[in-house]
């Protein structure tokens, strides 16, 4: 896992969750489908954001009876962790408290700090 992954555009990232959120390999009227839903986009619009996706390293694509298909090279999981050690270090300089004020001060809930909490108590995290 590259731990200095850039961060995705947010149509780069929208792309990429409707992918993590299925069964690879997923054809691109596939993702097409799916994305219009969340983002609607021309289909231009989607063909540059899969190459873009893949020439970063973030797909692999298979093209099988004139179709392509995507496969994910990053995971959700490594790109949120990645995106969280980048947050920390760059936005709160690596201080702890900083980094749960901007938590606590940037709209959690009561619900989701005392989740937090119990994640934080039971080793979860």
């Amino acid at each position: 896992m590259n731990n200095t992954m850039r961060r995705l555009p947010d149509t780069e990232l929208e792309v990429m969750q409707v992918i993590w959120d299925c069964t690879p390999p997923i054809s691109r009227a596939d993702i097409e489908e799916k994305i219009y839903k969340r983002h609607p986009m021309a289909e231009t619009t989607l063909q540059t954001l899969l190459s873009r996706l893949t020439e970063k390293a973030f797909l692999t694509v298979q093209i099988q009876k004139r179709k392509k298909y995507y496969t994910p090279l990053v995971s959700r999981q490594e790109y949120q962790v990645s995106q969280s050690k980048s947050f920390f270090q760059k936005v709160c300089g690596g201080n702890l408290s900083a980094f749960a004020n901007a938590l606590c001060e940037g709209g959690l809930t009561r619900e989701e700090l005392a989740e937090l909490r119990t994640l934080l108590e039971e080793g979860n995290l």
